[in-house]
């Protein structure tokens, strides 16, 4: 008699891998939800009578490449946290509060305790965010990954009141231009790093760089920082009129994304360390300076647009809360011929 076993699905395996979370789940909860793992959709109660004009935020992403690091490594607890940050710092810029996550995880055989350490990532980062982990799904799919590997795909979903939404419309030539420090690469241009540092200079993840203070697999594992609780704080204390998230396309592409016409906008580069791991890349790499800064944050994660005389209070305070922070450029006018984003230095 054939069973699903002998086609490669184990369903006790998924029993126990979904029993082994309930606890790394729940831990996530916010008293809006109204179901535990295991149903067919998650609930969540939205309670709208706290906005005046609640408007719901969503996105999704995934980890890409940046798995290949923790396959190398066999190191799973991270990519977790990388896939929330992915998903609830791309709705936070626009002032929304990250209210529930979902995640999709896919791999050809199901190993629980591999899968167990993903989850406990992916619990972790939902904390951070303050967002709860109200479901998900897991794909066991035979042949279609290579042993030992799997896929991670995640979806958040915040709320804003419409009249605080933050969408650069109010950017004028002058505002300050802030940037809150990145923790590395993040989860972006990963495809490149590894070309640079395995197939090119032939490192391995053991392998120890000048002025890395950890191994290689170690500093490109580090986790992606999640903004979104300290966003919601600045928001609210200050006038912010424009988040960028720093993702694939670096400074260079992400930064445009929020400017109003009329607008553009000019960049120190000196006003930031840039972290090793970048310098490394460009040397080993012999990565023209400026395709840097269109590939990688360069150090800087996010980056947020206020009035000038905001500028340094709201440093302070996002060193209050755990984040290092710079005045980074200016707000000036668009002009004819001049890129979007002008690097000086």
């Amino acid at each position: 008699m054939t069973t699903y076993r002998d086609a490669g699905v184990d369903i006790d395996a998924g029993d126990e891998f979904v029993d082994r979370i309930k606890p790394l789940v729940r831990s996530t909860f916010r008293p809006e939800v109204l179901t535990d793992l295991g149903g067919f959709g998650g609930l969540f109660r939205l309670h709208a009578k706290k906005y005046e004009d609640p408007v719901l935020v969503s996105g999704t992403d995934g980890v890409g490449t940046k798995l290949k690091i923790a396959f190398l490594m066999d190191k799973h607890d991270t990519v977790g946290i990388d896939l929330v940050a992915m998903c609830v710092n791309d709705i936070a810029v626009s002032g929304a509060e990250p209210l529930f996550f979902l995640d999709y995880f896919a791999t050809g055989k199901l190993a629980v305790p591999k899968a167990r350490e993903v989850v406990a990532g992916i619990a972790d980062g939902c904390r951070q965010a303050g967002c709860a982990l109200i479901g998900g799904e897991t794909a066991e799919m035979p042949s279609f990954y290579p042993d030992g590997e799997y896929d991670l795909a995640g979806f958040a979903v915040g709320v804003v009141d419409k009249p605080k939404i933050i969408d650069g419309t109010s950017i004028r030539p002058g505002d300050a231009i802030v940037g809150l420090a990145s923790t590395g690469l993040h989860s972006n241009g990963y495809s490149l790093a590894r070309r640079v540092f395995f197939d090119k200079a032939k490192l391995t993840v053991t392998s120890r760089l000048p002025d890395f203070d950890r191994s290689l697999g170690e500093v490109l594992l580090t986790p992606t920082r999640i903004y979104a609780k300290q966003i919601l704080a600045l928001a609210q204390e200050f006038p912010v009129k424009g988040i960028t998230h720093i993702t694939g396309g670096g400074i260079t592409e992400n930064l445009p994304r929020v400017f109003p016409e009329g607008v553009r906008a000019r960049i120190d580069r000196k006003t930031w360390p840039v972290p090793p791991v970048f310098e490394a890349l460009r040397r080993l790499g012999q990565i023209d300076r400026e395709e840097m800064y269109r590939v990688f944050n360069m150090g800087i994660g996010l980056i947020l647009v206020v009035s000038a005389n905001s500028a340094a209070a709201l440093l302070a305070r996002a060193a209050s809360l755990g984040d290092r922070g710079w005045i980074i450029g200016e707000m000036v006018s668009a002009a004819a011929g001049k890129p979007e984003v002008e690097y000086v230095n």
